[in-house]
């Protein structure tokens, strides 16, 4: 079927094709280069490597005009006819909303796998944090000689003193106490009595 009328040089659907490959092709490179110029910075960070990071700057907009370019010439095929100029502006709006699409979708994606990269090389880099304790070591008893009473055993205290019950004494641990020593019955210990 002919869809050429006399004195109208080019089809609607033709004209569509035309404005959509512009269209996308326009946006594929716009992106591409913002991409590129801004994605260096970031780059170089994921890399630490100016040479490595404008080497893979390159390779992904490579792919990028690869894959979207190939998509917008997949997509650009139209089986139904195209007779009115407003059915040819709703086929061309959802061919190229489906470009932004892909356009967004792309570079999410490869936003997403750099920064993940970024995360994973900033924690190999990382200074790993010492080990937990897993248990204390015995306190050393006390030397032998007066202790101050109610003196704490040496290391960490509990928040808000000791529990309720017998208090530790004498600067030793809870447990068996050592015997008082003695002391001598001379005039000034012992007042005298009447």
């Amino acid at each position: 079927m002919n869809t050429f009328k006399e004195g109208v040089p080019m089809d609607i659907k033709v004209w569509m094709y035309v404005i959509y490959l512009a269209v996308s092709v326009g946006l594929t490179i716009w992106v591409a280069r913002a991409l590129s110029r801004n994605g260096q910075v970031f780059l170089e960070e994921v890399f630490a490597d100016e040479r490595l990071a404008r080497a893979v700057n390159s390779l992904l907009v490579v792919g990028f005009y690869l894959l979207n370019l190939g998509y917008v010439t997949v997509a650009m095929k139209h089986s139904d006819p195209v007779l009115t100029t407003s059915q040819a502006m709703e086929e061309l709006s959802l061919k190229i909303g489906l470009v932004l699409l892909v356009l967004g979708a792309l570079h999410f994606f490869n936003v997403f796998a750099l920064g993940r990269y970024r995360r994973n090389r900033l924690r190999q880099l990382a200074t790993h944090p010492p080990i937990a304790p897993i248990g204390r070591l015995p306190m050393p008893s006390a030397p032998p000689g007066p202790q101050p009473v109610g003196a704490y055993p040496a290391g960490p205290h509990p928040a808000g003193g000791y529990p309720a019950g017998p208090q530790p004494t004498g600067g030793y641990p809870a447990g068996p106490q050592p015997a008082a020593p003695q002391q001598s019955a001379g005039p000034a210990n012992n007042p005298p009595t009447r």
